[in-house]
């Protein structure tokens, strides 16, 4: 920083000196007076509080947004310094954090060096698209544009062509996505979308050969079941070899997280044999084959497992009570696991 500011310092002196002498106390007495400036921490209310320097903005246009933001910058004087400087082609857009005792200087070089501020949106692998409605809507650094609108709405908005299905379950990726304050919540929608579109498209790229899925979109639904059935990713492969036999042999999936994304709002923590008897579009008892759509967001690793899963004849398997699962090839011997696992709790 002392090296820049000297820089600055010496423009200011060959600007004066070029005028001839008889400026040269006037100019001493300036180059005092911006060097002072540059270097003088501002008072800013509140003592914390961001900025935003909107994209394409001229040298001029920052200072004012500056000063409208909060930030008290002498507007000519922080002109002349980012010319000195030669940085007027280097500030850069986006949404910055200043704190009171902050110099001009200091402002200047975090706008030149892209310093922004960014916050953070988290999607959790096994939320539904409602969970992460919920989450994005509750986040206050967003601009909240989707407010109101239905997800058929917010998938048109996105040009998502799934937006015919109604529903935009399992078609956003789970990460962590960073924007500028302000942010349309649209912006982490359609990154999210991509992202899946992505990670689901290397995936069906990369699949085992012989699997019982027409389309990627069966895929992405079957590693929706896989995420909500078991968080052990080194049985994720099993699982999903279980629920790829139990179609191809022509056997309903008969899985508890379908059914209970099919009662929506009436599940309250625990389900019933009345439950597995009612039938809906998601309940995997009463109805063979896949449901309709997609159940929760996959992660990778469960997209990885739905497309390449282990190579077993198991069609079963019950949990162990530890997170891990029995698989087993017949019924005898599922009921044997039961007896022990479940039962025998």
């Amino acid at each position: 920083m002392q090296s820049n500011l000297a820089t600055f310092r010496m423009s200011l002196l060959k600007k004066c000196f070029a005028a001839g002498a008889i400026v040269v106390v006037l100019a001493a007495a300036a180059i005092a007076g911006g060097y002072h400036w540059a270097n003088s921490p501002l008072d800013l209310n509140p003592a914390q509080l961001d900025v935003t320097v909107k994209p394409h903005s001229s040298l001029r246009s920052v200072t004012l947004q500056l000063n409208r933001g909060g930030v008290p910058v002498e507007p000519e004087l922080f002109v002349i310094m980012t010319r000195l400087l030669g940085l007027q082609s280097e500030l850069k857009s986006g949404n910055y954090e200043f704190k009171t005792g902050v110099t001009p200087y200091e402002v200047l070089q975090k706008i030149a060096r892209g310093d922004v501020n960014e916050y953070v949106a988290t999607i959790i692998e096994g939320w539904t698209f409602k969970r992460m409605r919920a989450e994005l809507d509750a986040n206050p650094a967003l601009k909240h544009d989707t407010i109101g609108m239905s997800d058929t709405d917010l998938m048109n908005a996105i040009n998502a062509p799934e937006a015919s299905i109604g529903n935009g379950e399992g078609l956003f990726f789970p990460d962590t996505y960073l924007f500028d304050k302000n942010t349309s919540d649209l912006d982490v929608y359609r990154r999210a979308y991509r992202l899946m579109r992505l990670r689901l498209d290397e995936a069906w790229t990369a699949r085992a050969p012989n699997l019982p899925y027409k389309t990627p979109y069966d895929a992405l639904t079957m590693a929706s079941i896989i995420e909500k059935e078991t968080g052990k990713k080194s049985d994720r492969p099993m699982v999903a070899a279980v629920f790829a036999n139990r179609l191809r042999v022509g056997m309903p999936l008969q899985t508890d997280p379908t059914v209970i994304y099919g009662m929506g709002d009436s599940y309250a923590g625990h389900i019933r044999k009345k439950d597995l008897q009612t039938d809906t579009p998601y309940n995997t008892y009463t109805r063979m084959g896949l449901p309709p759509t997609p159940i929760s967001l996959p992660g990778v690793a469960s997209l990885q497992a739905a497309l390449n899963p282990a190579q077993t004849t198991a069609l079963y398997f019950v949990s162990r009570g530890d997170g891990s699962s029995i698989f087993s090839d017949t019924l005898g011997d599922h009921n044997k696991a039961v007896d022990k696992y479940i039962r025998g709790q």
